[in-house]
């Protein structure tokens, strides 16, 4: 097991006082409001914490963990449940069992998963649906605590119940579903931590849609399959997915692909949502965890929406005790595509030659003009159901990518990047000594910035680097950082400045950005004549500059800068990426 021992010791005397408690003889109602309230009615967060304790303090075959704090103050909770449960900490890495676990409340006024995970664990511990033979079940009741305790009924505009909910910002406004890899809240602290020490083999995160109308209570979001890869891609693509729909369907809970549309109609077609690593199903990835969301459709009533997420969470519990053994092989091989010297794709685009076909169940839609705005509105007919065919794209193909490297070089000064790193279970060793050795380089050639803020940042995108071989001091505590661990991926998709949701496209870096020493003009006017005295090659081009370039050649200031930057004077970090990659 890769976690920390010392973190593995509190989760087992954790564990030991939840078995040596259970002598309660207390009776506990553990009907919820959802029930009470036939389905108009979520519980609180007090209520679903007081709902698991007492359920933990019953049955020997759940236990409830306290871990890290999340930005509200309170604890982020693990709930399992696991009949075999001995007195060694069930997360040893040494069971044979699969793993699922299930994130709710991401978005408390999503709350459907809430609901449908307390009637789930109750009725797994309590004998009236079948407990599951080869895996063990994981459930964060409440992931999003502060957004949970801000309830309210209204800012869930599109929803159709519950009465009453929570808010989609956390205790600090983030929308979690945002901040997996930049980790801005220690709500994303706490989740790696949980994470790396359940490493679950199947993840669920349960949400509520917006979007289009159509038929469906239920829809599907499955990790893009050709970025999560190889043979786990596969089975997810072709195995667990159809497995799911075929599954419901006897069910006879009908269920589509997430919806991926905005003021549109969905027949004319499609694409699969790109779940980048700041998604919770994109960061899973990562770690080769099949992942996916529920996703519930907004205007259906509560209860349909609850009771089609339990039947959904039944049936991947189901899909995953199958094929546990096949699952848990799958993620031991799925490392050893990332070989030092492969390419790893760092963009997507979508493959428009590889498409699917979807028989569609929708709403007829018209035109017509808003009593509002008097301008066109969209409207959907509900007496007016179709079934058709649609065009859906759910592959995807690389359009960039880089060599995996044997190794970075992260300097012990970018406490920030190190903190997420060891959050993420990453192996780092301290070099011991200063050390020279020739590494690739990367400089920062273009990096286009947002205008508008994006969860706390103004995020770079489409950014471009140059490399150069180049033989590099590194220091005494700075960090090697070997590719060749289960964390490659994430390395790769944080490390690398191209990538979509690198570190240094969430700022991490920009302070290499800003050139820090400059020069006086009347100063750097005879410096720079000597030194293209001193240089000729260099007084040639800048000549030949001026002649190409009128609007350089008629600025004064960039033909002083100009020189600047090329000789020794010029500040070598400006641009510099600090990263640095040695092997590949």
């Amino acid at each position: 097991m890769r976690t920390s021992t010392s973190y593995l010791f509190v989760i087992f005397a954790a564990l030991l006082l939840s078995c040596e408690s259970k002598k309660n003889t207390n009776t506990y109602d553990f009907t919820i409001p959802f029930e009470t309230s036939e389905g108009t009615e979520t519980s609180t967060y007090q209520e679903v914490i007081t709902f698991y304790e007492n359920l933990a303090d019953t049955h020997t075959s759940v236990a409830m963990y306290k871990m890290d704090n999340t930005d509200s103050g309170h604890p982020l909770h693990l709930i399992t449940f696991n009949p075999n449960r001995s007195f060694e900490s069930e997360f040893s890495g040494t069971d044979e069992k699969a793993l699922l676990l299930i994130n709710n409340g991401i978005h408390p006024g999503e709350s459907d998963g809430i609901d449908a995970s307390m009637m789930l664990m109750r009725n797994l511990a309590e004998g009236t649906i079948e407990a599951p033979n080869n895996t063990i079940i994981a459930v964060i009741p409440v992931y999003n605590i502060g957004g949970a305790l801000n309830r309210n009924s209204t800012s869930r505009t599109n929803q159709n119940g519950p009465e009453a909910y929570g808010f989609r910002g956390n205790a600090r406004n983030y929308d979690l579903n945002r901040d997996f890899i930049k980790a801005d809240t220690r709500n994303a602290h706490a989740f790696a931590r949980l994470f790396h020490t359940v490493n679950p083999d199947v993840f669920i995160d349960t949400h509520v849609s917006n979007g289009a109308d159509y038929q469906y209570v239920l829809t599907h979001l499955f990790t893009q399959h050709n970025k999560l890869g190889g043979d786990l891609g596969t089975f997810l693509h072709e195995k667990m997915m159809p497995a799911l729909e075929d599954s419901l369907t006897l069910k006879s809970w009908d269920i589509t692909p997430y919806v991926n549309v905005f003021n549109r109609t969905p027949e004319t077609g499609f694409s699969q949502f790109m779940d980048y690593p700041r998604y919770s199903t994109g960061y899973t990835t990562l770690f080769n965890c099949l992942g996916m969301m529920v996703e519930t459709h907004m205007l259906k009533p509560y209860k349909q929406r609850v009771e089609g997420t339990y039947e959904l969470l039944r049936s991947m519990i189901a899909i995953t005790d199958a094929n546990a053994s096949e699952i848990k092989a799958l993620r031991a091989k799925a490392t050893e595509a990332y070989a030092v010297g492969n390419h790893y794709p760092t963009q997507w685009t979508i493959d428009s030659s590889n498409t699917s076909t979807l028989s569609f169940k929708g709403y007829e839609a018209t035109t017509m003009i808003s009593e509002v705005t008097g301008q066109n509105r969209l409207k959907y007919d509900r007496n007016r159901p179709f079934t058709k065919e649609v065009r859906y794209e759910n592959y995807y193909k690389a359009s960039d990518s880089v060599t995996i490297p044997e190794y970075y070089v992260v300097p012990k000064g970018w406490w920030e990047v190190i903190r997420r790193l060891r959050d993420n279970d990453i192996a780092m060793i301290p070099f011991s000594k200063d050390t020279t050795l020739r590494a690739t380089v990367y400089r920062i050639a273009s990096y286009p910035t947002a205008q508008r803020p994006f969860e706390g940042h103004y995020m770079h995108y489409n950014t471009e680097v140059t490399a150069q071989t180049e033989v590099v001091t590194v220091h005494k505590g700075d960090f090697r950082i070997s590719t060749q661990q289960n964390g490659v991926r994430y390395l790769m998709e944080t490390l690398e400045p191209q990538a979509p949701d690198s570190f240094f496209n969430w700022n991490f870096f920009d302070t290499i950005l800003q050139q820090k020493e400059g020069f006086s003009p009347y100063v750097w006017e005879d410096k720079a004549t000597a030194f293209l005295l001193e240089n000729p090659e260099l007084k040639q081009e800048f000549e030949n500059k001026k002649a190409a370039d009128a609007e350089f050649a008629q600025n004064w200031y960039a033909q002083l800068d100009w020189i600047h930057k090329k000789s020794p004077n010029y500040e070598a970090s400006h641009l510099r990426y600090p990263i640095v990659r040695v092997g590949g």
